[in-house]
């Protein structure tokens, strides 16, 4: 369900919800509001991560719906791999090594023989091609680099690419794999379009997409040491039960996942009464002092991401000037919506690259990032901006477009993620003071993806940068998740050509995105990567209002212990991209009390 709120509703329901967290801190919780709650039998790892229960929810893990779990997936349907960011190393898991033949144009990777689903059936090649192949039917950004895949034998998977490329390792290696179970017919069903010479842009093509993201598994069949015991998921929580059988079982220290469901404000209570052992959501400054207070330890590391003002350029025509967004940029103080959301775990990005600022220096030369604009607040140069490119305000200080566009929109954002709402309603308020009169739309979580992808909106918080260490994931994030390339609607419908100032004339984004990553010339790489920051400083499609911290609870001694020392290079790692808490738990270091 959605709503508009005023910014005094917002005020009385975050002092509300402020004030129940702190209630929650002090042992005031009603009893009725933990009773829901209870423990994982044996020695249990307690997390949290929102999900639907069926049918909403439900077991293909690639739709929208999927009850993927978060980090937590990776305990279940096992990647090939996950990475050190510290030492630029991987973990090994369904593959045991890989290499690129530039001679030969191919990514090979060798799997973990041996291995067994948890419905008993081997784990091999063709689980590998199954899965690439419905990422080809859903557009999966990989397929720009990779041509084909060959098996020569159970245990090895070949990667032909058009060009090598650096990044084909990493988009290898840490997808998920799933079932041949529960999706090899769907793989067949691609194969065949793919023989009669069908593409994406055909019917029949989009046609199998369709219907592919109706298809509903019985439940997940899995690869890890976990797998979800469908009859413990309530409204409440869920149990991963561990696999026995697993490869990775022997290592793992722990006989149960439990997962609370809800996002911010429900998890903020149970987290308070120490039943849950860590947690990745957005809490406020408020809570997490509560936390602290508890004695709770809180880790804080880099995501590479955060969130970042999107705009429908299909419904918003006065938006498409670059003028329009470098003057937002300008009128709108990131540090407030910073500090509103979450404190010290919020970092208003410096450089307006497009990707983290803790990768610009690898990235791009001195003299490049010279160049960039950093758009600092400047209400006064927003003003000439605004009236350069021919706007003017009316009578009620509301700016109007030489078209005669009123400025006067909606942001959506989630009403249960407690951090973006802060900042919507900080950069609603900031936005109205410039003269452009902004309202806060509430929406329900599971609803933004959807109502993202198919243009359901007028501006809109959603993520910029990526946990990877790559640039062009950050660029695929900005310009294409929420884009018209995602394959799954309009989204914001910015177009991909544009007049790039900084470059000397018109540029295709598209194809610079896809270029950036080509190549084993890392050198070659920074260029465009380089140009490609540019291009996103000057156009500013999107606005990122911080770059995200973890604030991530992690009290020790209740059920769990081994958490390394503050400083430890495992906490380069994003909490999301390649969670460290995943790791720690699949190598052991992470045990029960």
């Amino acid at each position: 369900m959605s709503s508009e709120v005023s910014s005094g509703i917002r005020r009385r329901q975050a002092i509300g919800l402020v004030g129940a967290m702190l209630g929650a801190a002090s042992g005031a919780i009603p009893a009725t509001a933990l009773a829901q709650y209870g423990m994982g039998g044996g020695k249990a790892f307690n997390g949290a991560y929102p999900y639907d229960l069926p049918p909403t929810g439900h077991y293909n893990t690639f739709a929208t719906g999927g009850i993927t779990l978060g980090i937590y997936r990776d305990l279940m349907e096992m990647p090939l791999g996950m990475y050190y960011w510290s030492k630029g190393t991987w973990m090994p898991l369904m593959a045991t090594s890989w290499e690129t033949m530039p001679d030969r144009n191919m990514f090979q990777i060798k799997l973990r023989q041996g291995a067994k689903w948890s419905d008993g059936s081997s784990f091999g090649s063709k689980d590998v091609v199954n899965t690439f192949l419905l990422q080809k039917l859903l557009n999966n950004v990989v397929w720009r680099y990779v041509d084909s895949i060959e098996t020569p034998d159970d245990y090895t998977v070949n990667f032909i690419m058009g060009k090598p490329t650096t990044i084909v390792e990493r988009y290898v290696l840490r997808t998920n794999i799933t079932s041949s179970a529960n999706y090899g017919p769907w793989a067949n069903k691609v194969r065949d379009l793919m023989n009669a010479g069908k593409t994406a842009d055909s019917d029949e093509w989009k046609a199998l997409r369709k219907e592919f993201s109706e298809f509903r598994p019985k439940a997940m069949v899995t690869s890890g040491p976990f797998a979800i015991d469908p009859k413990s998921m309530t409204e409440a929580q869920v149990t991963l039960t561990k696999v026995s059988s697993s490869w990775a079982a022997g290592t793992v220290g722990f006989d149960s996942v439990v997962l609370y469901n809800g996002e911010t404000p429900t998890i903020s209570s149970v987290v308070l009464s120490k039943e849950v052992d860590y947690a990745t959501h957005g809490f406020p400054p408020a809570t997490e002092k509560a936390f602290k207070d508890l004695g709770f330890r809180i880790l804080r590391p880099p995501t590479y991401a955060g969130p970042a003002l999107y705009f429908n350029y299909a419904k918003m025509p006065a938006i498409a000037p670059k003028a329009v967004r470098q003057a937002i940029a300008h009128a709108i103080k990131r540090e407030i919506g910073a500090a509103a959301a979450l404190g010290e775990s919020a970092e208003p990005p410096k450089y307006m690259a497009g990707f983290s600022d803790r990768l610009v220096s690898k990235w791009m030369t001195p003299d490049a990032v010279a160049k960039l604009n950093k758009y600092e607040y400047n209400p006064a140069g927003a003003e000439a901006l605004m009236t350069g490119a021919g706007y003017k305000k009316g009578s009620d200080g509301v700016w109007v477009s030489p078209d005669g566009e009123r400025m006067e929109y909606e942001v959506t954002v989630p009403a249960e993620f407690a951090d973006n709402s802060a900042l919507a309603q900080a950069v609603a308020e900031q936005l109205t003071a410039f003269g452009i009169k902004t309202t806060v739309r509430l929406i329900t979580f599971t609803q933004l993806t959807p109502d993202t992808q198919a243009g359901n909106f007028q501006m809109v918080i959603q993520g910029w940068g990526s946990g990877n260490p790559h640039p062009h994931f950050a660029f695929v994030a900005d310009l294409f998740t929420w884009n018209t390339p995602a394959g799954a609607g309009p989204g914001m419908a910015y177009p991909l050509i544009q007049k790039v100032d900084a470059l000397g004339g018109e540029v295709d984004l598209d194809a610079m995105i896809t270029a950036s990553a080509q190549g084993l010339d890392v050198e070659a790489q920074k260029d465009l990567i380089g140009k490609l920051a540019l291009a996103y400083n000057e156009l500013l499609p999107n606005i990122p209002q911080y770059e995200r911290l973890g604030n991530n609870p992690a009290p020790e001694g209740i059920r769990v212990k081994g958490w390394p020392a503050v400083g430890d290079p495992i906490f380069e790692n994003s909490p999301y991209a390649d969670s460290f808490t995943v790791m720690l738990i699949l190598d052991g270091t992470l045990k029960a009390v």
